[in-house]
């Protein structure tokens, strides 16, 4: 908890921290439901979240019917959410607790105390930089994330090279392909540790018949050389063999982390497997009164996926406004290899299923029509094979139906793949 200072205290209604796609939606729904007092605060300049500067098309087909650029889908939520009465505020940084449900806060007006009946955490994730993911080498001038590009072609207009090498072949690796383009850089290799592409045929395919970039797979980074700027990036295939790309700029895409500081300073659990806060269908921790949504939850879907979240969110959230007691689902549930994550990671069989009817997993690999089995204290709940490939990099889903199978007071739910 955060020493006690000088600092202006106010109380409201419900605190949405992350003004992203998710945390606009349930303000905007929260707002239009009556609730008097609903405040966004984000750290960044501007509200909108990663779509303001995602100036490709995608935007908008699950949750407004409609398709849009990154910019204006994230004009729509912010318009959304002031428009229904909502206070954003900007350039201001949650910076601890002081107690449960009470945030420290500091921005331009200085240093403030806010307790909240409800608080929503949707401060989304983030790639993994070159540092994280442990890339040896010198530390040359060049190296970006996927967002660091978006910023530096889209917000600041600034040169990003001229021959570039995408790390990862994933749906946000083939938006990279398109920035960089835009911005005058040719992609000389698209480079994934998997044996083929992650994205939608159509849009790989949309890819390799515009640009011609040569797709490497099985192969990771062994070393970035350069001094001063980036010279090559020397791959690793899996048989062995190492080969040097030149380039002067490299751009790594994925691998994906929540921004869960905040939620880890006060205590709250964390799943294990999304990082991410442990949460169930409704949205609710284990910290009466704080919710998670969007992609703090399951890194990471897309914008209009974490938009929905929030939509789905502002029930529950109201129904604690009016007092309905805290008991969050309890049981947990668990992946196992080559499975990475599944969402809700926490379920009361009594109680709501998941949005949409559905838990959305994740895996390291490609299965063929996996046959996902549910187990339960050796009991199985489910049992039956997927009708598609599961994809690296993409969601799939398994039903909720066999909730109503599953022991309150039972162990945790285990999921497997034969």
């Amino acid at each position: 908890m955060t020493p006690t200072t000088d600092r202006t205290h106010r109380t409201v209604d419900v605190l949405v921290i992350g003004a992203g796609p998710a945390g606009l939606a349930v303000a905007a729904r929260l707002a239009a439901a009556g609730v008097d007092r609903v405040e966004v605060l984000d750290r960044e300049q501007h509200a909108g979240g990663v779509p303001r500067h995602c100036h490709h098309t995608g935007f908008g087909l699950r949750d407004l019917r409609r398709v849009m650029t990154g910019p204006d889908y994230a004009r729509h939520h912010i318009a959304a959410a002031i428009r229904a009465g909502a206070v954003l505020r900007t350039g201001v940084t949650a910076t601890g607790w002081a107690a449960p449900r009470t945030v420290d806060i500091t921005g331009p007006t200085g240093l403030e105390r806010i307790t909240a009946t409800a608080v929503v955490l949707a401060t989304g994730a983030r790639e993994r930089p070159r540092s994280a993911r442990l890339v040896p080498g010198t530390r040359p001038a060049g190296v970006l994330t996927t967002g660091q590009l978006q910023q530096a072609v889209h917000l600041h207009h600034q040169s990003v090279g001229r021959r570039a090498v995408i790390v990862g072949a994933e749906r946000v690796g083939h938006s990279a392909v398109d920035t960089l383009r835009r911005a005058g850089a040719e992609v000389v290799a698209m480079v994934t540790d998997q044996p083929r592409h992650q994205t939608h045929p159509a849009r790989h395919l949309g890819t390799l018949l515009r640009h011609g970039i040569p797709l490497v797979t099985d192969a990771t980074v062994a070393e970035l050389t350069g001094r001063g700027r980036l010279e090559s990036v020397r791959l690793r295939h899996r048989d062995g063999r190492t080969a040097a790309v030149a380039c002067d700029t490299v751009v790594f895409t994925g691998d994906w982390i929540p921004d869960h500081e905040l939620a880890r300073s006060a205590g709250i659990a964390l799943d294990p497997g999304t990082r991410g806060p442990a949460a169930d269908a409704d949205f609710r921790t284990a910290e009466p009164g704080v919710f998670a949504v969007g992609n703090l939850l399951h890194p990471v879907e897309t914008a209009d996926i974490a938009a929905l979240d929030g939509r789905f969110a502002a029930a529950p959230v109201l129904r604690h406004l009016t007092g309905v007691p805290w008991t969050p689902g309890a049981l947990p549930v668990r992946v196992e290899a080559p499975l990475l994550w599944v969402w809700p990671n926490r379920i009361a069989p009594d109680g709501p299923p998941p949005p949409r009817g559905r838990f959305t997993l994740r895996t390291t690999r490609f299965l063929t029509r996996p046959v996902l089995t549910v187990v339960q204290d050796g009991r199985t709940l489910h049992r039956g094979r997927l009708p598609r490939t599961a994809v690296p990099n993409r969601p799939f889903h398994l039903p909720a139906g066999w909730l109503a199978g599953a022991a309150a007071h039972g162990g945790p739910v285990h999921i497997t793949v034969d």
